[in-house]
């Protein structure tokens, strides 16, 4: 990227500082996976066990490959912080670095990080689930790495992150309203959650896009013509 571009980066830190890092939550303030689960330190452990393994019998099999599908997904985490700290003007140069930039990427990931980390024990509870398959799918997934579609350029990476997030939302969404519809309450509250999250993050990435649209109209309509040609548009299918 053009030095004159980077500098549109730089800044914007100011921005990112006081725009982006306010839809993120305090650890302390935040859900865990611990919150959903069977709690294997209780006397109770083996029957809510059997409860969760109950609860999720009527789920019909096709919704469980979109629910593995959904957690497969946010379990490749690991990819989309590496494609993140690639591009351009935005990456952190240390792994620690106080730059919001760098800030929002660490801790938007350690958000994210829950969701894949509690619909995999979910899944593993319920029994449903080849869980060996799915464990050789997520590492096959991560260690291919992602298409080269966004050049170290960040234009195109937020482009494709607010869509992708959008995305996820309305995924999630719709997941914790069949698992209700199916009688699993626990599960429709899991996906509900996580789905929250997920809208948390889509408006700040979409924060971003709209700031880049007045800043630079032009390379950021470019940006998204060329994401839309390298078929970003599978997210929404």
């Amino acid at each position: 990227m053009s030095p004159q571009k980077m500098e549109i980066f730089i800044s914007l830190e100011s921005w990112t500082e006081q725009n982006m890092l306010m839809h993120l939550k305090p650890v302390e303030k935040c859900w865990q996976p611990s919150d959903f689960l069977p709690e294997p330190e209780s006397e109770e452990f083996h029957e809510q066990v059997k409860e969760l393994r109950e609860s999720c019998k009527e789920l019909p099999d096709d919704y469980l490959v979109v629910l593995a599908g959904d957690m497969i997904t946010e379990e490749a985490l690991p990819t989309y912080q590496s494609v993140m700290n690639s591009l351009d003007g935005i990456r952190d140069e240390t792994g620690a670095s106080l730059s919001p930039w760098a800030v929002w990427i660490r801790a938007w990931t350690a958000e994210e990080n829950r969701h894949g980390d509690l619909l995999n024990k979910y899944l593993y509870l319920s029994g449903r689930v080849d869980m060996k398959q799915i464990e050789k799918t997520i590492q096959y997934l991560i260690g291919s790495g992602m298409d080269p579609k966004f050049d170290n350029n960040p234009y195109n990476g937020f482009i494709y992150t607010s869509f992708q997030e959008r995305a996820t939302f309305i995924s999630h969404g719709n997941t914790a309203k069949l698992a209700k519809d199916h009688g699993d309450m626990k599960l429709a509250r899991i996906c509900g959650t996580i789905a929250a999250d997920e809208k948390r993050h889509k408006i700040a990435y979409t924060k971003v896009v709209k700031k880049l649209f007045e800043m630079d109209p032009e390379e950021t309509i470019l940006a998204f013509a060329g994401m839309m040609k390298k078929k970003l548009k599978y997210l929404l299918t």
